[in-house]
Order: C-alpha cells, then structure tokens, then sequence
C-alpha cells in the first residue's frame, strides 16, 4: 500500500467522525453567530441588526452581573477543584493507611454521581430559613446572628450556590488527581527522602510537576465549566433575588425562552463561547511552552 493511499484510508477512518463534528458542533456555533446579528423571536420574521445585541449587552447591568458571577464562580473553583483537590488527594495517597484510604475515596466521589437538580433541591432545604440544618446548626452553636435566608438574600444567594457546587464536584476531582499521583514513580519520593526533602517540599517538587498534565486539563475544564453552569442557578433561584445570582447560562435562557428575545440570547451564546474557546487556548499554549521549555 502506498503513502497516499494509507493517507486517504486514514482519512476514510476519521471521515464519520468529522462529519458528525461538522453538523453537530461547529455548523451550530456559525449559525448561532449569524442568529446574534439579527433581531429575532419565535413569532416574527428576523430582520438585520448588525452588533445592536452586543451593544444591548454591554449596557446591560444584569449581563455584567452575570459574568462577575461566572468569574467570581471560576475562581473559587479553581481555588477548590483544583488546589484544594490536588492537596486532598496527595493526603489520601501519603498519610492515610491504605484500608482506610478506599473508604474515603468512595466517601469524597459519591457527591459526584447525584444528580446537578437532586443536588440542588436537596440544598435548597438545607438553606431553608426556617427549617434548614445550616440555620439549625448555627443556631445549636450560638451563632444566631450569622444565620440568613441564604438562597433568598442578594448577599448570599450566589455563594451558597458556588458552595454547593464544589461539594458536589471537589471529590470526583480529587479521585482523578489520586490516579494521577499513583502514576509517579515511587522512586522519586524515595530519593527525596534520601535528601531529607519533607513532606511539603515532596509535594510542591514532585507531585505538582509531575501531575501538571492532568492540572492543566482540570484548568481548562473547571474554568469551562463554570462558565457554561446553568442547572445549580436554575434549579436554587433561578437568577434570583433581583438577578443577584444570574449566570450567562440562566440570563441566556430567560431572554431566550421567557422573554422570547432569540437575537439578544445568540449574542450572549456567542460571549460564552468565545470566553470559554480563548481561556482553553491560552491554557493549552502556555502549556506546551513549559512543555517546550522543559
């Protein structure tokens, strides 16, 4: 078989899974670029508006209160799934015996398999003013003054949110950095415990080097992710109370399908895109620097 025909057999390989690409992803995210450019709804015919709904967006204060919320989102996660979780998980692979360390594995992963919406109700009564064990609990240790009505106050609606989400996502994170660590040769922390490198040092010269592929993906996927959350607003407040806890997801879905505003919601789609697509590139090329440099 020659060069060019393995080249185009190869091609033939691929070829379904291009098409499919295609159609399902990138002919959607061209077409909903040029919905954004018009003014449109479900019971009008769409007419040319150029950037009008990206100029809607910029004056928009709820818009930008949506993507301070994505940020403010982003950057707790990444303080939590990725940092806390990479620290939490060399704990479970170094100073815990091995017959407890399965347990606790499967203790800090089985958030992870609850439903987002199962998830969210449950909190929801957690956070109930009246009956919910956070209030309860605080109240049991003479913390009467910290108590509130955490999902219907504008100060803490989207903190209690952001909390819930990393219980849910902190274990599964946890679970893929242990994978990762147990990928580290032994030898290099036996070596530098020749050294009398300790356990802190060990950590920051060994382990985070050496699981810095799987880092760099939980970046991009954590920074994605939120981002692109939706179901924990929508389910706790639905952007509420007074939109102080509207995401771009749930801002895009009440212009879309409440308030019946196709153009102005292509536009906000195309925002999320775009933010999420250069955040995953500026990852991925300031990795394979280091990589390069390396």
């Amino acid at each position: 078989m020659t060069t060019k025909s393995r080249a185009w057999g190869g091609w033939l390989w691929i070829a379904p899974a291009l098409v499919l690409l295609a159609v399902f992803v990138y002919y959607p995210i061209l077409d909903n670029f040029r919905l954004s450019l018009y003014s449109w709804n479900a019971f009008s015919p769409a007419h040319f508006v150029g950037i009008d709904n990206y100029r809607t967006a910029a004056q928009d204060p709820v818009f930008w209160r949506a993507l301070r919320n994505n940020t403010t989102f982003a950057i707790v996660s990444l303080i939590c799934q990725v940092g806390f979780s990479l620290a939490l998980a060399a704990i479970l692979e170094e100073f815990v015996h091995s017959r407890l360390r399965g347990i606790l594995r499967t203790i800090y992963f089985i958030p992870a398999v609850i439903s987002i919406t199962v998830a969210g109700i449950l909190f929801s009564f957690l956070y109930n003013p009246q009956i919910g064990l956070v209030n309860r609990a605080l109240e049991a240790v003479g913390l009467d003054s910290w108590t509130h009505s955490w999902l219907g106050e504008p100060s803490t609606a989207m903190g209690s949110i952001i909390a819930m989400s990393q219980w849910q996502s902190i274990g599964y994170t946890a679970v893929l950095f242990v994978v990762a660590i147990q990928r580290i040769p032994r030898e290099y922390y036996e070596a530098a415990k020749v050294d009398g490198a300790g356990p802190i040092r060990q950590f920051f010269s060994i382990t985070v080097p050496m699981v810095r592929e799987m880092t760099t993906l939980m970046v991009i996927l954590t920074i994605s992710g939120a981002f692109l959350v939706f179901n924990e607003v929508q389910v706790m407040t639905s952007g509420g109370p007074s939109n102080s806890s509207q995401v771009l997801g749930t801002w895009l879905y009440q212009n879309a399908f409440l308030q019946d505003n196709m153009g102005y919601a292509s536009a906000i789609a195309t925002v999320i895109f775009v933010i999420t697509f250069v955040i995953a590139v500026v990852q991925l090329v300031v990795t394979r620097k280091r990589r390069v440099e390396l």
